[in-house]
Order: C-alpha cells, then structure tokens, then sequence
C-alpha cells in the first residue's frame, strides 16, 4: 500500500499563516508532506508558537517570514528570499485585513491598505511565482477570497471591491497557465475559496455577545448570528477550510481551475 503523503517533496508559502485559518491552512499542507513557509505580522511570540506547530508535523525546522504586504518592494524581497531558496509549488494568499464602515465615512487610508494588502500583495505573489510553476508542470495558487468576493455587504466597500477583484484576478491566472504540464505532472490551477462565517477569534466576542442575550447558550448565539446570512445556521472550522486546500493541491484536481468556491452554508446561493 502506497503512503507516501499526497504533498511529498512539494514546497508552499501560505501568507498569513501564523495564526487563524492560515495556521490551520500551514498544518493541513505539512500534514500531507509539504515543506511549509510561515508569514504574518512580526510577533516573535506568535511566529515562535506557529513554527514548533508546524514543526511537530513536519518533524523539521520551519522557516517564518514578517514581511509587510502593504508594501510591494517588500513583498517583492519576500518572494525573492523565497524564490532563491527553492522552487515554489504551492502559493496560498490569505493575509487580508478589514474596516467597517460606511462609503461616505470609509477613510481613503483604509481603502488604499484594504486594497493593498488583500488584492494588490496577491498579484505580486502571482506573478512571481507562477513562470516556476508553468516552467515545472505543476504549480497551485489558492486565494483565499470571501463569500464578499462573490456577494456584497453594507460598510465594507473596500473589502468588497478587493476580494471581488481577487477573484477575477485568479481567473484570469487559470486562463494563463491552462495549458502548462499535463494530467501526469498536475497541470497548474488557481482557485479562489470564499468562506462565509469561520469560527475564529476574531468572531468570538460577537457569538458570547449573542449568546448572552440567549441565556448563555452558545450555540443559540452562533445561529442567531448567522440567520440572517448563513441558511445552514452552522459556521466553518479553519480545519474544514484547509481540508478544501488541500484536495486543491492534489495533482489529480489538475483541471479544476478558475472556481470561486463557497464554504457558506448556502449563503451565496440564496
């Protein structure tokens, strides 16, 4: 019986991976064999506790990097630090940060860091690593987009605007490497996955104060929380998302590309 790991040998960059889904998403992608690079914001604490999690799975050193991503000549030495270690196979993009806010109060500093960092750091990436990618015969971009890729909400123009551009922009990556490699190699896809509501710390506050009002009943909070968007009345676990990246990266998903798929209890399908 063949167990070498479905990932064995492959090397990925997941942005925002210190933490939240990316941690998850970095754990899903080691457990499969992949050597694994971390990012996010410089926390030497949080980046020291995401690389001994990665490296327990791994059974190796992991490598984290800090770079911003607001700024392109810095995402651009991130890429080359990256590049001249090693050949890229796997690029997620998940850092993203957010603001609410109406269109009228939305501060155009917010809309520029918005777009920067959501949109603009992913072309960067996509760019820079995709020639490897198409020169191999294998390569997987994942971006991680929203359900607001695909739908829009009030007081989040910017957020909107970018992951809606996301995913045009990996469509538009698909078309371009279509027809690199072939079924034996894995060919080279780029795929948007859209989540909706995520259970992760940063919804936390939102679900206890729901379910305060619901006699302390947690899982009351999180429906009343999600009725108005989500039909399943269920949220997403980052483990669930990551289980989706990584039959993704399978080789065998070789002509899946150019999807935008929703992770939303039927949200966008109302």
């Amino acid at each position: 019986m063949n167990t070498t790991p479905l990932l064995q040998g492959k090397r990925a960059l997941v942005t925002g991976s210190v933490q939240g889904i990316g941690l998850a998403l970095a754990k899903a992608l080691a457990g499969e064999g992949a050597t694994v690079l971390l990012h996010g914001l410089p926390d030497a604490r949080v980046h020291d506790a995401a690389r001994r999690a990665i490296a327990e799975i791994a059974g190796r050193p992991i490598a984290s990097l800090d770079h911003d991503l607001a700024d392109p000549e810095q995402v651009q030495r991130m890429m080359n630090e990256v590049l001249a270690a090693g050949p890229l196979d796997i690029l997620v993009n998940n850092a993203g940060i957010q603001h609410t806010a109406s269109l009228a109060d939305m501060p155009r500093a917010r809309w520029d860091a918005i777009l920067a960092i959501n949109l603009s750091a992913a072309f960067d990436t996509m760019r820079l690593a995709l020639p490897g990618m198409i020169a191999r015969g294998y390569g997987r971009i994942v971006n991680i987009a929203s359900v607001h890729g695909l739908v829009a909400s009030v007081h989040k123009g910017p957020y909107v605007a970018a992951k809606f551009g996301l995913v045009g922009l990996t469509r538009v990556a698909a078309l371009e490497a279509a027809q690199a490699g072939s079924r034996a190699t894995g060919g080279v896809t780029a795929n948007c996955i859209c989540p909706g509501w995520t259970e992760t710390a940063i919804i936390e506050p939102q679900i206890a104060a729901r379910a305060a009002q619901l006699g302390n009943d947690r899982e009351a909070g999180i429906r009343d929380l999600l009725r108005e968007k989500q039909p399943s009345g269920r949220t997403s676990t980052p483990e669930e998302i990551a289980r989706t990246v990584v039959w993704l990266c399978d080789p065998a998903a070789h002509n899946l590309t150019g999807a935008a798929i929703p992770i939303d209890g039927g949200w966008t399908a109302q």
